[in-house]
């Protein structure tokens, strides 16, 4: 039975001459594209009277069954209605950038020797925090610099409280010792002043600040100390020159570019804090189709300041739509700048940016090409017409304990994180490497059987003949046939050396140790190992503190919270005497002897 054409006319006559959002949707009520209209009834008309829709367009107003709408107040209401419900429903057709839950931030906390940490979440007002920064990396980055250079500890609450000698950082003079009273408060308060200057861009007045205490150190012939302020001068200079773009004004902005070239759209977001350059992120919109570099760029201003924190300033390489300046205006809830045409040390961040993303258009294209190259490949290898999407399996454990398989995809041109799966394995025996893989074959393959989820072309299995049959019984008896390539672990499992078993042409290959098809799947494979082996680690790790403590009577959720908090975790619990034990609050004398003899 075949599904009626769409016709539009009953819809579009209903709909108003008012502001708000619409929704295609398809056969099955899965949402298409979602958009916001000044106007809806002329905007949604368009897309059923107009000839010169680009072909994504066309391709989507066919597959269109139903059109849902939403009347708002005002065209930056309905902006805001409508990248929410982007981020929430991911509609095929729009431009859609998939980007971190929040960004990190550097964290001084409020303690009386402040703590120097890497952060992600709700900021806290009793802490200070900097950033954010784009990516992990750039937070790491200034810690290592202020461990070197003010030495402020990095350890947790736990460890701090608990240390009766100082640790390795001290020795090699990342930490001044503050745990043990190596450093007095005074002093330490000044090296958290000192990195918060630093962090807030006032280098040169700290600097200045620095200089003036090592001649007066000199001057009354403390030489050591003159020393050690001079050292932290020149490695603040090394870091002004190498690690940072300075600027003059301190601002704090954010430069956002969209760049368009060979086909690829690519938008680039700089962090400057304090004038200070922290870091850039080029991201690649989902959804991009034949969209343009103007419709990229604003849709990754819309999404991307939902939940992002604003900056006073927005830089950016085109001039973008009034209604989203009024949008962003609104979130940020103060006078916000968004600058389309920057001149002096601004433009010079503005080429920066669209440097670093025509770069990573470059090195995508140049992945891309790789790949092609690769699956081609492989599909001449199989003897198959096109190959495009791959599933790898591979299982993990310890002697038979906390057994994990994984289930790693390979499509469109790269490994697909999101539809990564794991299995935690529980009907098979300890160590049964065989029936853990039907187990979980069976999981991921009876429900793609049921129509839940995507086939894949190929079914790679880590493992050898045995693993193998086991993958086509488990195929056979779920319906589906589906080609499955065997990856057998050459002499003393050394890369280049493995060996292709396919049943399928009835035959084994070793391929060349440069051959590209064996390179792609020794990269899924691999993949495949370190998502099961940390799955694994991970159980494991759960399983053995939790039955160490959760076995003994007596010790329920608060007091086993205590114990691991009091000692830093199991090991620390179980290098502790009874008296030891028996000074945690709650736990009684006859109770620490009982946790002591359990764990020993």
């Amino acid at each position: 039975m075949t599904t009626p054409a769409f016709d539009p006319k009953a819809v579009l006559a209903s709909l108003p001459n008012l502001p708000g959002v619409y929704r295609m949707l398809d056969a099955n009520g899965d949402v298409l594209y979602v958009g916001k209209a000044v106007d809806l009834k002329r905007r949604v008309s368009s897309y059923f009277q107009k000839n010169d829709l680009s072909p994504r367009i066309q391709l989507m107003v066919r597959q269109i069954a139903a059109i849902e709408t939403t009347v708002t107040r005002s065209e930056a209401e309905a902006l805001i209605l409508e990248n929410n419900l982007i981020k929430a429903l991911a509609p095929k057709y729009n431009i859609l950038f998939r980007d971190d839950k929040s960004y990190p931030y550097l964290m001084l906390s409020g303690h009386d020797f402040p703590q120097l940490a890497y952060y992600r979440g709700p900021l806290d007002k009793r802490h200070q925090f900097f950033g954010p920064y784009p990516n992990g990396y750039a937070v790491r980055e200034s810690i290592q610099i202020l461990q070197k250079v003010f030495r402020l500890r990095t350890c947790e609450d736990s460890v701090f409280a608990n240390r009766s000698r100082p640790c390795l950082l001290y020795q090699i003079k990342r930490c001044s010792g503050p745990c043990v009273g190596l450093i007095s408060a005074d002093d330490y308060r000044r090296d958290v002043h000192g990195a918060a200057a630093f962090l807030q861009g006032r280098q040169h007045e700290l600097i200045e600040r620095l200089s003036a205490r090592m001649e007066e150190a000199a001057a009354a012939l403390e030489f050591e100390q003159a020393a050690e302020l001079r050292d932290q001068i020149q490695a603040l200079a090394r870091v002004q020159e190498k690690q940072f773009v300075e600027s003059s004004s301190q601002l704090d902005c954010d430069v956002v570019v969209a760049v368009e070239e060979g086909g690829l759209v690519c938008v680039n977001l700089t962090m400057i804090r304090g004038g200070r350059h922290l870091g850039d992120k080029s991201l690649f919109p989902d959804g991009a189709g034949d969209a343009d570099a103007q419709s990229a760029l604003e849709a990754f201003l819309g999404q991307h300041y939902l939940s992002a924190p604003l900056p006073p300033v927005v830089l950016v390489n085109r001039e973008v739509d009034e209604a989203l300046r009024d949008y962003l205006s609104e979130r940020a809830g103060r006078r916000l700048a968004i600058i389309a045409n920057s001149i002096g040390e601004r433009r010079v961040w503005l080429e920066m940016a669209e440097k670093n993303a025509r770069l990573a258009i470059g090195q995508r294209a140049a992945s891309r090409a790789t790949q092609t190259l690769r699956l081609a490949a492989l599909a001449e290898q199989l003897e198959m017409d096109a190959l495009e999407r791959l599933e790898c399996f591979d299982i993990s454990h310890t002697m038979g304990e906390a057994t994990v398989a994984s289930c790693v995809v390979y499509d469109k041109g790269a490994m697909q994180p999101s539809e990564y799966r794991r299995y935690n394995i529980e009907t098979a025996a300890a160590g049964d490497d065989y029936g853990a893989m039907r187990e979980a074959l069976t999981r991921r393959y009876a429900k793609i059987a049921g129509g839940d989820g995507k086939r894949p072309d190929v079914v790679l299995i880590d493992g050898g003949k045995g693993q193998v049959g086991v993958a086509l019984e488990v195929l056979a008896e779920v319906g589906l046939d589906l080609p499955v390539v065997g990856v057998a672990k050459g002499e003393a499992r050394k890369p280049g050396l493995e060996t292709l078993i396919l049943p399928f042409l009835q035959k084994t290959v070793q391929l060349p140790g440069d051959h590209p098809a064996l390179h792609l799947i020794q990269t899924i494979r691999d993949e495949a190992h370190r998502f099961a082996i940390t799955g694994h680690r991970a159980r494991r790790a759960k399983a053995r503190v939790t039955s160490s403590l959760e076995d003994i009577p007596g010790i329920g959720a608060k007091r086993r919270q205590r114990l691991l908090t009091r000692f830093g975790g199991l090991r620390g619990v179980a290098a502790a005497s009874v008296d030891d034990l028996a000074q945690v609050d709650g736990i009684s004398r006859a109770l620490a002897e009982k946790i002591y003899n359990a764990l020993h």
